[in-house]
């Protein structure tokens, strides 16, 4: 077991580099420099209507840059910190309403903040050409994005607990060749379950990063390439409040699959650095970005939108169902109010903040 359970989780984390490598150098396509079928009226010196200040459009970005890197730094480093912070422990009350209302605050942006912005992008005014004006897209490729990570969450998990039964035969046969026959059956029995517990932790929180870099990328990016301080203003605050729960969300997932301390680096430096990298990489192409180019929006609309139905799946199927099914929290009315109340708030101050970003 010991030696095919890292060969696998390193093939996902390869797959997941790459994925995120792809995502980084996808700015390059989409400079904008000029689509003609584009729907827009904006006029040189504002942008969307609103006073253009580079000087200090370009100090607020330094501050969001900062702010929200510190805050996804500590909101998945928390959950993590279970001896130090017991209240953390991924069996504790408080830690079961803690991760259901970064649930909440997953499930609000995939709703609220991400799909909304995906047909946006995807529908008239925005996109006014054929084919993007004659079918709903950004709903389309947010349901195929969901049934893709309904499938890969089912495939990979299958592929873990089958290697694992595998060298779990194998370490029988050797207990076998060594001691008595009856080791075999009593190695399922005692292995199986945690085991594959563990290996669906680990599938979840891969997965779940992935929907999460997927827009935290996009967001950086047209935060760093905007140059209005108007809009840059309240989305410093926002992403901040957004980046630190939803990093608790992810960090209690990471805590609960149990990686190896590289790996668990690893995934928390990417999640805390992917929005401030996109924001330095939309701050450096800022002069040849152009947000409102039909090449722009299709491949921000898509990726927003297969984004949506990432974290609308995760946090409903892998997040939330698994914690409200469980004994302790059915168990206990009072747990199960806790925890459905912190959902509720988690998912309504997410929301409340798309009054301003």
């Amino acid at each position: 077991m010991s030696k095919t359970h890292p060969h696998c989780t390193r093939d996902i984390t390869w797959i997941f580099l790459f994925l995120l490598l792809t995502l980084l150098l996808l700015p390059c396509l989409v400079d904008g420099d000029g689509d003609g079928d584009q729907c827009k009226c904006k006029s040189d010196e504002d942008e969307g209507g609103e006073k253009v200040d580079k000087d200090l459009a370009k100090k607020y970005k330094i501050g969001a840059l900062v702010s929200i890197l510190v805050a996804s730094a500590i909101g998945v480093t928390l959950p993590m910190l279970s001896k130090i912070f017991p209240a953390l422990h991924p069996e504790k009350d408080f830690f079961f309403m803690v991760k259901a209302f970064a649930a909440g605050v997953i499930l609000s942006t995939g709703f609220i903040h991400v799909l909304p912005d995906a047909f946006e992008k995807l529908s008239p005014p925005s996109l006014c050409q054929h084919p993007w004006h004659d079918f709903p897209f950004a709903g389309f490729v947010a349901m195929v994005a969901a049934i893709g990570t309904l499938m890969v969450d089912s495939l990979a998990t299958a592929y873990f607990k089958k290697s694992t039964l595998s060298a779990m035969d194998r370490v029988a046969d050797e207990e076998h060749n060594r001691h008595a026959t009856t080791h075999h059956e009593h190695s399922h029995a005692s292995m199986s379950s945690p085991s594959t517990n563990l290996l669906r932790h680990r599938v979840i929180s891969q997965v779940l990063e992935l929907g999460i870099v997927v827009h935290s990328v996009i967001i950086g990016i047209s935060l760093g390439a905007s140059e209005s301080p108007k809009t840059i203003r309240p989305l410093i605050a926002a992403l901040t409040f957004h980046q630190f729960f939803e990093g608790m969300g992810l960090g209690g997932s990471i805590s609960q699959a149990k990686f190896k301390r590289r790996a668990v680096i690893v995934m928390a430096l990417f999640f805390s650095l992917t929005t401030p990298v996109g924001i330095a990489i939309g701050m450096i192409i800022s002069g040849s970005y152009d947000e409102e180019s039909s090449r722009a929006l299709i491949v921000e609309g898509i990726l927003n939108a297969a984004s949506a139905g990432i974290l609308i799946y995760m946090s409903l199927v892998d997040l939330l169902a698994p914690d409200l099914m469980n004994p302790k929290i059915q168990a206990s009315s009072r747990l199960q109010i806790g925890v459905n109340a912190s959902l509720l708030i988690g998912a309504g101050c997410m929301s409340l903040l798309a009054k301003w970003a």
